[in-house]
């Protein structure tokens, strides 16, 4: 799956950068895109974070980037193919991109400065260079595997749980 999520971000290449937008080959900012990207594989359910002003990161401390990544994603130390790669600009969180390689780090994203969707080493961008020691990373994979694997432990639990009512019922019988 980490496969196609990179697959499904390059396939966003060479869009042109338009805040709010999420139109293939026509418009996307960063924030679209990691929703376009996780909605349209089935990862995430359905969402829609607009309206938002585009230079709302600078005249605000709250966190609606974060907001809107952490309860679909759980963050993770140690990041992947696939996982997403969030970095402050301005007062908050606000910028972010999928990863689509780590050796060297590298994302897909929604450049306003290039005007475009690219890939590109993170250490090769100044913004993304100096701000990478406070980047988070997330990962929407791993939460949902946990919440498979709890949905799955519920149901062996369940079973057994029956099972074992079962047995009794059928000695007292």
């Amino acid at each position: 799956m980490r496969e196609k999520i990179v697959a499904e971000a390059r396939s966003w290449i060479g869009t042109p950068y338009h805040n709010c937008a999420d139109i293939k080959g026509v418009g996307v900012d960063c924030g679209m895109l990691l929703v376009r990207v996780f909605v349209d594989l089935g990862l995430v359910e359905p969402f829609d974070p607009r309206p938002y002003t585009h230079d709302w990161h600078m005249h605000r401390d709250e966190e609606r980037y974060l907001d809107l990544v952490l309860p679909r994603a759980r963050r993770v130390m140690a990041p992947r193919i696939g996982d997403v790669m969030l970095f402050r600009v301005g007062r908050s969180y606000s910028h972010g991109g999928l990863i689509s390689g780590v050796d060297p780090l590298t994302i897909i994203h929604a450049s306003l400065p290039s005007r475009v969707v690219l890939e590109e080493a993170v250490e090769r961008n100044a913004m993304m260079a100096e701000r990478v020691a406070t980047a988070i990373y997330a990962s929407v994979l791993s939460a949902r595997m946990e919440s498979s694997e709890r949905r799955e432990i519920t149901q062996n639990k369940n079973a057994g749980a029956s099972s074992t009512c079962s047995s009794v019922v059928e000695r007292l019988q």
